[in-house]
């Protein structure tokens, strides 16, 4: 009975990673429980997205009338902090504090902002939308306030959070740690996207202030939990050290061989990936003819290829892979995935468009784990926060820009193709849409020339590193 008892325990312990995928993340280090709590604040992350891009995105304009340029503009100004995260995560690096942190304060300071923009966000929005006897410059104010709070406080939070995942895991096993945040960040996005629309099924201002305000209560709740016995305290830190200069850093850091090609690759496959989030679901509904529920089911297709790309990633990383190859691999997965978008329209054929989107998402995963975890690797103890903070300036620059770009040139070049400039051939609906993914596709190619330097400078270090083991061993 206890030989059984004993063989059935080992055989769950075998099936543990396959049912939960990212159990071997943890480490003597940093256990499962422990790890599974830091991740809520990618959990945290992803629900203020969703609440800006997706859910205030469509009430804004629907149900309070608020015209679609100023919901632009809102929603265009989280993005102004973006490009400041690099200096954030410096100073996440070189703080000294009093209680011995110097990620904990910064992490908390962003959760601040992010609960502080959510509070005050729903009354702004009600006087946005004009109905209110007051003056509506008090809501124009208070909008772009809360939006760019929420900005400020989701940029920090994520990229300090990411550099105290990089200190706590050991180097080993942070390709799957990275895989386990990334997860964490989709998990959040569809589970809020899911919970918001069931809320404002039957919209009322009153349920707009409850949802807003339960997404603020929430996010100050589940990033105090991840929060809690992270960081040791370190008694170092608090005694005066040699203050360091961010313009000194920065160019230590940009000057380090790879760094600036490193930053280009990201941007370059980030705005490639990202153009058509806005454009899948209405090219599925007006070019391919699906409806509602099928479009619908496309953000699922997605996000499905996402975690499927970022499981592979682990597995690959977590072997010794190359992640800069997993990156080019991801990069032309996404070529693929375009290339078949396009298709999908003169041929109409629901599945090849189903088969790309899903595709997208693969190589999108692949992509974004490789590229963060290079930076991870490249990221010496003094300068973490610097290296993520520079990796997360230039993925949401990136991805914000390329996607307020995507509906303007949408729309431009649909203008243009109807008028009949570009001949008779070239006069249809899904022109528009084409030329988009023609650019994400250059793109691609693009962020693929940046890559491939960088794949062959990892392979000739990986030989100059075994033949240095083999001539030490014979030396021996």
């Amino acid at each position: 009975m206890i030989a059984a008892s004993q063989k059935l325990t080992r055989a769950l312990m075998r099936l543990g990673p396959a049912i939960l995928p990212f159990a071997d993340a943890a480490t003597v280090e940093l256990p499962l429980g422990r790890l599974l709590r830091l991740a809520l604040f990618q959990v945290t992350v992803g629900m203020a997205a969703v609440l800006l891009i997706g859910t205030l995105n469509r009430v804004m304009i629907v149900e309070l009338g608020v015209p679609a340029w100023i919901v632009a503009v809102m929603l265009a100004l989280p993005l102004i902090f973006a490009p400041l995260r690099a200096l954030v995560g410096f100073r996440s690096d070189t703080h000294r504090s009093v209680l011995g942190w110097r990620r904990v304060p910064y992490i908390w300071f962003g959760t601040l902002l992010q609960f502080g923009g959510l509070a005050i966000m729903p009354f702004a929005l009600l006087i946005l939308s004009g109905d209110t006897t007051g003056p509506l410059w008090v809501g124009d104010l208070a909008a772009a306030l809360a939006f760019l709070l929420v900005g400020a406080g989701l940029h920090t939070t994520q990229t300090v959070g990411l550099a105290l995942a990089t200190d706590l895991a050991p180097a080993h096993a942070r390709p799957k740690v990275v895989a386990l945040l990334c997860a964490a960040l989709l998990f959040g996005m569809m589970a809020s996207a899911v919970v918001f629309g069931l809320c404002l099924a039957h919209f009322s201002p009153v349920r707009l202030i409850q949802v807003i305000q339960g997404a603020a209560l929430v996010t100050i709740v589940l990033n105090g939990v991840a929060l809690w016995k992270q960081e040791p305290r370190d008694s170092n830190r608090t005694q005066a050290a040699q203050p360091r200069d961010f313009g000194a850093s920065w160019r230590a850091y940009a000057g380090e061989g790879t760094a600036r090609r490193r930053l280009v690759a990201i941007g370059l496959g980030t705005a490639g990936f990202s153009m058509q989030d806005i454009l899948l679901e209405p090219y599925g509904g007006q070019i391919l003819h699906l409806s509602v529920a099928a479009t619908t089911a496309l953000t699922a297709l997605l996000a499905a290829g996402g975690g499927l790309g970022l499981l592979i990633a682990a597995r690959w990383l977590g072997r010794g892979g190359d992640p800069f190859r997993v990156s080019a691999v991801g990069v032309g997965i996404g070529i693929l995935a375009f290339s078949a978008v396009v298709f999908a329209a003169p041929l109409a054929s629901a599945d090849l468009f189903a088969a790309g989107v899903s595709l997208i998402g693969l190589g999108g995963g692949l992509f974004a784990h490789g590229t963060l975890t290079a930076s991870m690797n490249r990221a010496g103890p003094e300068d973490t926060g610097l290296a993520l903070g520079a990796w997360g300036a230039v993925q949401a620059t990136a991805a914000g820009l390329s996607i307020a770009a995507s509906g303007l040139v949408r729309d431009v070049g649909g203008a243009i193709a109807q008028s009949g400039v570009l001949g008779e051939g070239m006069n249809e609906p899904a022109i528009g849409y084409l030329i988009v993914y023609h650019i994400e596709i250059a793109l691609l190619f693009a962020a693929l020339l940046a890559l491939g330097p960088l794949v062959r400078e990892d392979a000739r270090a990986e030989v100059r590193d075994r033949l240095g083991g083999n001539l030490a061993g014979r030396t021996a």
